[in-house]
């Protein structure tokens, strides 16, 4: 499970995260919602250790991720938005030295690789150079690279950017299928079909506090039956139509 205490991170005077409770348990798959700007992405990169906050708290599968860092990390795979790789390893490679980072090796590990790059049609290019990769297949090896060392906890920043369709199907259905073995993922995008279809919870974070929480039912029912777009920008204070008219018409 996930638990954030009065997670709270500052840049000078700018807060872009204010003092979040949360608490994501586990075989939840949690969305994480917001304008840009919200904190989403400060908020993830924090949970996955990448920042440290100013203050507050943050829980890894029970384990203080501040008092034991390497044990909570050993516990999480985080997918970035932006699929940075190293370029001169292949492939299969790549996955072999992540794998070596939680300390597995061996058959097990290479039969895992083997498994997650087939499932994202990576298969023919396991001897080939990263640098030789696109950006859709850099998303896909990210993906298995957070796989590969079966982590309890995985964190996702905008995990359909650069997926083809059939690669985002597989990996809503594996995404389903990790949390039902009761696993946790939290999850920011802004594809709100995604979030509605996929997320068991929702929160919805503006100007980095939490301005919602709950289930698409909740949220609904808070917002008098209103779809998650019109919830959002409700909460979130966007009026994107009428600025448009407003727009147009001047």
């Amino acid at each position: 499970m996930i638990e954030l205490k009065s997670l709270t991170k500052n840049y000078g005077s700018f807060t872009a995260v204010d003092s979040i409770d949360l608490s994501v348990p586990d075989g939840e798959l949690f969305g994480f919602l917001g304008p840009n700007g919200a904190g989403k992405t400060t908020t993830l990169r924090m949970i996955a250790g990448i920042l440290q906050p100013t203050s507050g708290t943050i829980h890894l599968a029970g384990i203080d991720l501040d008092r034991d860092p390497l044990a909570a990390k050993s516990k999480l795979g985080f997918i970035p938005d932006r699929p940075f790789i190293y370029e001169k390893l292949t492939g299969a490679e790549f996955l072999r030295f992540v794998a070596g980072l939680y300390g597995q090796d061996g058959t097990k590990v290479e039969h895992r690789g083997r498994e997650l790059m087939a499932l994202f049609d990576l298969e023919d290019w396991a001897d080939e150079l990263v640098e030789s990769y696109s950006h859709g297949m850099r998303q896909k090896l990210i993906i298995s690279s957070a796989f590969i060392h079966r982590p309890q906890v995985i964190v996702v920043d905008e995990p359909m950017v650069g997926l083809d369709p059939k690669a985002a199907r597989i990996l809503k259905d594996l995404f389903r299928e990790y949390v039902r073995r009761g696993n946790t993922i939290m999850m920011s995008t802004h594809t709100l079909e995604v979030a509605e279809n996929l997320c068991d919870r929702i929160a919805i974070i503006q100007s980095g506090r939490i301005r919602a929480i709950g289930t698409i039912p909740e949220l609904r029912a808070e917002a008098m039956g209103s779809g998650l777009e019109e919830i959002f920008l409700k909460l979130t204070g966007e009026t994107a139509a009428r600025d448009a008219m407003e727009v147009l018409d001047a």
